[in-house]
């Protein structure tokens, strides 16, 4: 009797069975809550550790992270439902709810941040990519700090503190302090743009608006450093490096190779008509190449003039400049040995009272345009 009296009395509004059921229900909801987190985690690890994606170690990081107090407070929204509480114990429970998520949605941001970073990093350090190190690294504190801005300013907003003026406030300020630190915010990004984009990286060779040739030897948070070919250090901001034209030679597969050969007009046609095949001849037995072509191109004011294009399959520059060697002395030996004479420009000037006069202008021949490294 004594037993049935006790079960019949309420505390907070609720019966003793009622809280039993609700205990019953935040027990066994936390401990079903800690066993899918731990099955998650090893299942969804299992899985990871057999692809290539970063994306599924990502998700394994952010579900490891989820915090036991996050789990508690949901076996405690759920217990609640079987009891009634008064509305300002109801409010302050849902208000520490709130805060709880928050802060764990906090905690995976930054866990996902984190993994993605590590593992960015630990790939660009094996390419000694040291710059884009540095820029990432950089990029992930800037990244955290305004999840964790954003996530303290949802608290407070929460807690009932008025946001409106501190956000009005903060973005005021803000601009001011962009405006003031202008030029450093678009290197920042010029920086962050490089390393996502990766137009170069570190240790490839390129050509800046067709008048710096060097190699990367540092990429910063607000400057580009670049070793030129002439042994000094140029220093280039983010901001202007990526306004500019620039020829990675690194991403060089091929080398296309133009060149000219010019002969004099007194060389006899059917001489003429061997020389394209000649100069295939010469290309050809050089290796890596692939011949495109070789041309009687034009006749120009004083000679008669060959174009032959050929590819050289391999991007160091100094493999091709000892092809086109070769085969600058292969043709002076062929045409020496066939009696061709190159031509050099020339001109017939009239004079008064006499007969005509030949005058020349000693040029070099025709040859293949300037290459860069």
């Amino acid at each position: 009797m004594q037993f049935q009296q006790i079960l019949g009395q309420e505390w907070l509004g609720n019966t003793p069975r009622n809280w039993a059921i609700a205990v019953g229900v935040l027990v066994g909801t936390f401990a079903v809550l800690l066993l899918l987190r731990q099955l998650l985690v090893s299942r969804v690890g299992a899985i990871a550790r057999r692809t290539s994606s970063d994306v599924d170690d990502i998700a394994v990081d952010v579900v490891a992270k989820t915090r036991p107090y996050f789990l508690l407070m949901l076996a405690i929204a759920a217990a609640l439902r079987w009891v009634v509480l008064p509305i300002a114990v109801e409010r302050n429970v849902g208000r520490l709810l709130t805060f709880v998520v928050l802060l764990q949605i906090g905690v995976w941001a930054n866990t996902a941040i984190g993994s993605w970073v590590k593992r960015h990093l630990d790939r660009r350090r094996t390419l000694a990519d040291i710059g884009s190190v540095t820029t990432i690294g950089a990029a992930s504190y800037a990244a955290r700090a305004l999840v964790w801005g954003v996530v303290f300013i949802l608290v407070l907003d929460n807690l009932g503190f008025k946001i409106t003026t501190l956000i009005t406030g903060l973005g005021i300020g803000g601009i001011a302090i962009a405006l003031a630190v202008q030029s450093i915010l678009g290197d920042l990004f010029g920086a962050l743009a490089i390393v996502l984009d990766k137009p170069f990286v570190v240790g490839d060779a390129i050509n800046v608006n067709g008048q710096l040739d060097g190699t990367v030897e540092h990429i910063g948070l607000k400057t580009t450093r670049i070793r030129s070919i002439t042994g000094e250090q140029i220093i280039i901001s983010n901001t202007e490096l990526l306004k500019s034209n620039i020829r990675n030679y690194k991403r060089l597969y091929e080398r296309r190779v133009v060149f000219r050969i010019d002969v004099t007009y007194d060389t006899p046609p059917d001489v003429v008509a061997r020389i394209p095949g000649m100069l295939r001849e010469i290309v050809t037995a050089q290796k890596p190449i692939r011949f495109d072509r070789s041309h009687f191109a034009t006749y120009t004011d004083s000679a008669i003039r060959f174009e032959t294009v050929y590819y050289v399959l391999d991007p160091d520059y100094t493999r091709y400049m000892d092809i086109q060697q070769a085969v600058n002395l292969e043709i002076l030996r062929r045409f020496g040995a066939e009696n061709i004479r190159f031509a050099f420009p020339t001109r017939t000037v009239d004079w008064p009272g006499g007969g005509p006069r030949l005058e020349t202008e000693m040029l070099a021949p025709a040859s293949a345009p300037r290459s860069r490294p």
